[in-house]
Parts: structure tokens; sequence; C-alpha cells
């Protein structure tokens, strides 16, 4: 098994870290913790597992997203707004599991796949701010359409006594896009 870096690996591994430097970007720009040279490293070194994992060693992938998924939990907490607990950094750690995704496919040579994710990757967290897209957005048909949590009856509960976890836990919201 040679692993020496060819130019076509050096090539899938500036399209990796270009991709995710675009998708950090945005995050960046949307007030998140973690922006463009956080996402940029990431999907930096997805490609290079990919790399390994397409030169014969494909358990390196599942190494590679259980250690994103700890980096995005760590970008998770709750916190008080007002009467309600709020969870915050739920949309960056998606996007940074879609950014190790993104790395993982241009490393192992799927540019196109890489490429289009990153486009719709992209397109979902921008929904919201496009006033073209903004009928996509479900928050805001949120209100007209009955809610899978209401009690029977069809009322739902008020914000402060709605159940969303286990007894004693405050109700948990997310009312921040993040």
């Amino acid at each position: 098994m040679n692993l020496a870096l060819s130019g076509a690996d050096a090539g899938h591994l500036a399209v990796a870290a270009g991709l995710t430097y675009l998708l950090g970007f945005e995050r960046a720009v949307r007030g998140s913790a973690a922006g463009d040279r956080v996402f940029c490293l990431i999907g930096t070194g997805s490609g290079v597992v990919g790399i390994i994992a397409a030169h014969g060693a494909p358990n390196a992938l599942a190494g590679a997203v259980t250690g994103v998924g700890f980096i995005g939990g760590a970008l998770l907490f709750r916190m008080a707004a007002g009467g309600a607990q709020v969870v915050v950094g739920l949309n960056t750690a998606a996007a940074i599991f879609a950014a190790s995704a993104i790395g993982a496919a241009a490393g192992q040579g799927r540019l196109l796949v890489a490429g289009m994710a990153t486009v719709l990757t992209l397109f979902v967290l921008e929904i919201r701010y496009f006033r073209w897209l903004g009928m996509l957005d479900g928050r805001r048909w949120a209100g007209r359409i009955r809610d899978d949590e209401a009690p029977p009856g069809g009322r739902p509960l008020p914000p402060d006594t709605a159940p969303s976890g286990p007894p004693g836990d405050p109700p948990a919201q997310n009312t921040r896009p993040d």
C-alpha cells in the first residue's frame, strides 16, 4: 500500500480545504463561534482521512466521524432566554458534520459530490436570509400547522409549560437561528 501524496491527492485536498472554507466563511459572517478556519481545518483533516480511506483504510472514516461528532457536541449548549431555555449551536454543529463529509468526499476524489454537497449546505444555511427563499423556511409555516407535540384537543400548551424532555427538565426551544 503506497500512501505517498500524488498530484491528484493534493488537488483533492485543496478542493476539500476550499469548499469547507466557504462553509466556514458563511458561519463566520452569521456570527458563529466556529468560522472559516475551524471549518477549513475540519475539511482538510477529513480530506486527508478520505485520501487514506481511498488508499485502502476505509475504517479511518469511522474514527473521523466520531471525532467530528465530539467537536459538534462541544458547540451545543442551552441558555436561558427570557423564561425559556434555548438550544444554541445546532446549525453550526450540523454544518461541521457536513464539512467533514464534504472533506472526506473530496479527499476520495468525489469532487462533484463534494461540490454539490457544499452548494446544498450553503443553500440550507442561507434559506431564511433571502426574501425569495423565505417560503421554504419551516418557521414561517409553524404557526399555521398543528404542532405534533400539542396535547389532544389541538390547543398547544404555553411555552413555559410544554413538556420537552425528562420530568424536571426545563423546556428546550430553539428560537435562535445560530
